[in-house]
């Protein structure tokens, strides 16, 4: 009885076959982690623009049309307005926790800018404030190009600034509108009233 065993053409052929088969199953796997985490990286984007929506649209629900005092000056309950690169600068009085126990001491002054591309929430000591009180400022989103804030008047025009004679202290409405490093914008639209 003759043994017979593979030729090295046949050894190599099998091996070159292997060799594919482990290039192309690297391949798939590459693609599926790098497809992961583009996913993830674009979900981690998606989720801090709602986040930074969310937070906007809770403080403009919680407005009140309680001006302040800053050092002798007064300002507006909803100050806004648009800063010399033509983006949207906002301040306004919101209300304070539900759970303060002292009357007269809920509320808080705060204010939305783009500084830098960096989409920036501050918060000012108190209602009344001194004159030179700074506020603590915290960035919300980088990556930021345009801030753009309309707002609603009784005759359904969108303006860029308010208080506006003849209208309440608090728009009816706001549109809030972001144009990102990416290319991507995103509007969003808030009914107040």
């Amino acid at each position: 009885m003759k043994v017979r065993g593979f030729t090295l053409i046949e050894v190599l052929i099998a091996l070159t076959i292997m060799a594919l088969i482990g290039v192309l199953a690297y391949r798939a796997m590459a693609a599926l982690t790098d497809g992961e985490a583009r996913l993830a990286q674009e979900t981690s984007h998606w989720t801090t623009l709602d986040a930074l929506f969310a937070r906007v649209e809770a403080d403009l629900r919680a407005a009140v049309p309680r001006s302040v005092r800053h050092g002798d000056a007064r300002e507006p309950a909803f100050d806004a307005g648009v800063d010399a690169a033509g983006n949207a600068t906002l301040t306004l009085t919101r209300a304070g926790s539900e759970f303060d126990d002292e009357p007269g001491t809920g509320g808080q002054r705060i204010g939305y800018r783009l500084r830098d591309g960096t989409v920036d929430i501050a918060y000012w000591p108190a209602l009344d404030n001194v004159a030179g009180a700074q506020p603590l400022v915290y960035p919300l989103l980088a990556g930021v190009v345009q801030l753009r804030i309309g707002y609603l008047t009784h005759d359904g025009r969108w303006i860029a600034q308010w208080p506006v004679l003849g209208e309440p202290d608090v728009p009816p409405a706001v549109r809030v509108e972001l144009l990102l490093a990416d290319g991507l914008h995103v509007e969003r639209w808030i009914a107040l009233q």
